[in-house]
C-alpha cells in the first residue's frame, strides 16, 4: 500500500509518501523571515509557489508513480486557514486527477500516531508547537486533552518573544542557542500553572518588560526556558501520576529544543516512566505524519471519495476527532 501526504497547516508546505507503515520520503520547504512573524497570506502563497517543486523532488527521489498511490492523505486542521485551503486545494486536484480517495487528517492526532515509530504504545504526549500547547492521552475512544494552555501555545509565545527582540521566524532555534550563551543566570519570571493547565501570556508581557529595561537577551532566554518548560514538565507529569501510564512522548516542534527533552528525561527517570522522542524531522510539522496516519485511516475504511464532503477546520480540536481506527 502507497499514500502520500500533505502538510499545509502553518509555516511548512510538505509532501511524504509511506509505503505500508514506512516511510519513504518527507520533503519539506518553509516559509521563513529574517523579521517580524509568519504572515497567514503570504505563507499561503509561498505553498501555492513551491508545491509542484516539492512534489516532483519526492517522486524523483522515491520513482513512485502517481497513478500507483492507493489514497491521498491531507491536513485539515487545526492551522491558519490560508494554509490550509492551499493543501486542500492541491490535494482535491490530484484525487480527481488520479481519482483516488481523500483521507482526512488532524495536524495534532497525526503528531501523536508518529510516535508509534518511536515503540511508545500507550503514552501520554506532551505536544508543544507554535499554536498547540497539550497534555494529551488516548481514553474512552478519544484523544483526551488532559491540560492545555489558556491563552497562547509554546511555540508561538517563544516567536513573539523573539520577534520583540529583533530576532527572524521562527524564533525558537535562535532563542535556545542564545539560551546556551547564559551563564545559567536565572532571572525570576512568573510561573504560570493552574491546575493541569498554563498561562504564558503574561510571562510574554513580563519578558518584554525586562528587555526593554535592557536585561541580558542571553539570560532572558535561559530564563524563559527554564520556566515554562519546567510548567510544561509539571503539567506532563501530573497527567502521568493520574492516568497511570507508564510512557512520556514529545511531539511538536518546540519538542526539537534540547532543554525540553533533558527535563522530561530527568522527570521520567525519577518516576520510574519511559521517555520517547521521534526523530527531528517528525517532530516539526512534516507531511510523513500525514500520511502515516493516512495509511493507519484508509486500513480502517476511513476515505472518501465525494470530495465536496471535506472541508478544512482551523479550530479543529484534538478531542473533537473519534478515534475510530484503533
Amino acid at each position: 500500500m502507497i499514500g502520500l501526504g500533505i502538510e499545509s497547516t502553518a509555516h511548512t508546505l510538505g509532501i511524504g509518501i509511506v509505503k505500508n507503515g514506512k516511510i519513504i520520503a518527507n520533503e519539506k520547504n518553509s516559509y521563513i523571515t529574517n523579521e517580524g512573524g509568519i504572515i497567514p497570506m503570504d505563507a499561503a502563497k509561498h505553498h501555492e509557489d513551491v508545491f509542484d517543486k516539492v512534489l516532483e523532488r519526492v517522486l524523483e527521489k522515491t520513482k513512485v508513480q502517481l497513478g500507483n498511490l492507493d489514497f491521498i492523505a491531507v491536513s485539515i486542521g487545526p492551522g491558519l486557514a490560508p494554509c490550509l485551503l492551499i493543501g486542500l486545494k492541491k490535494a482535491k486536484q490530484l484525487c480527481k486527477k488520479l481519482n483516488k480517495p481523500l483521507v482526512p487528517v488532524n495536524h495534532c492526532i497525526a503528531h501523536l500516531e508518529i510516535g508509534k515509530m518511536t515503540g511508545a504504545k500507550d503514552a501520554v504526549m506532551l505536544y508543544a508547537s507554535g499554536a498547540n500547547t497539550q497534555v494529551i492521552a488516548y481514553e474512552a475512544g478519544k484523544y483526551r486533552v488532559f491540560g492545555e494552555t489558556l491563552d497562547i501555545g509554546v511555540g508561538n509565545f517563544i516567536d513573539n518573544f523573539a520577534r520583540y527582540a529583533g530576532i527572524g521566524f521562527p524564533g525558537g532555534p535562535v532563542i535556545e542557542k542564545l539560551a546556551l550563551k547564559s551563564k545559567k543566570n536565572y532571572i525570576e519570571l512568573p510561573y504560570k500553572v493552574k491546575g493541569m493547565d498554563i498561562a504564558l501570556s503574561g510571562i510574554l508581557t513580563n519578558l518584554k518588560q525586562k528587555l526593554e529595561a535592557k536585561y541580558n537577551l542571553n539570560d532572558l532566554a535561559y530564563s524563559l526556558q527554564e520556566t515554562v518548560f519546567a510548567m510544561l514538565v509539571e503539567t506532563a507529569e501530573r497527567a502521568l501520576a493520574h492516568t497511570g501510564k507508564k510512557e512520556l512522548l514529545l511531539g511538536g516542534g518546540v519538542a526539537c529544543n534540547s532543554r525540553l527533552q533533558e527535563m522530561c528525561k530527568i522527570m521520567c527517570k525519577e518516576r520510574g516512566a519511559k521517555f520517547f522522542c521521534p526523530e527531528r524531522s517528525l517532530l516539526v510539522d512534516n507531511a510523513a505524519m500525514i500520511a502515516f496516519l493516512g495509511e493507519i485511516m484508509f486500513r480502517k475504511g476511513i476515505k472518501e471519495s465525494d470530495l465536496s464532503k471535506i472541508d478544512i477546520l482551523p479550530r479543529q480540536r484534538t478531542d473533537d476527532v473519534e478515534v475510530t481506527w484503533k
